[in-house]
């Protein structure tokens, strides 16, 4: 018998589609999440993020609570991928 765990670890990349004049402060709300990182930003106010987190449901809440930021229009799960290690 094994005495090995698996361990997940999940990265998800979305674009955001936000009212502009909510980017600045939606690029530090973003950020401010756990495992957030906001990558760039245009004009037209699209931002692209990534989440990192170690479990499905921990990126399902992020999504969900960039989601419910004032000022997001939408977005668009563009990348997941789920990497398991065993220790």
């Amino acid at each position: 018998m094994s005495d090995a765990t698996t361990t997940e670890y999940h990265i998800t990349s979305l674009v955001i589609h936000a009212a502009q004049q909510h980017q600045p402060q939606l690029q530090q709300q973003i950020s401010a999440l756990a495992g957030a990182e906001v990558h760039t930003c245009t004009d037209d106010g699209k931002m692209i993020v990534t989440v990192e987190a170690e479990s499905q449901q921990a990126i399902l809440d992020q999504v969900e609570a960039i989601n419910g930021l004032r000022g997001v229009l939408s977005s668009s799960l563009i990348y997941h991928q789920v990497d398991q290690n065993c220790h």
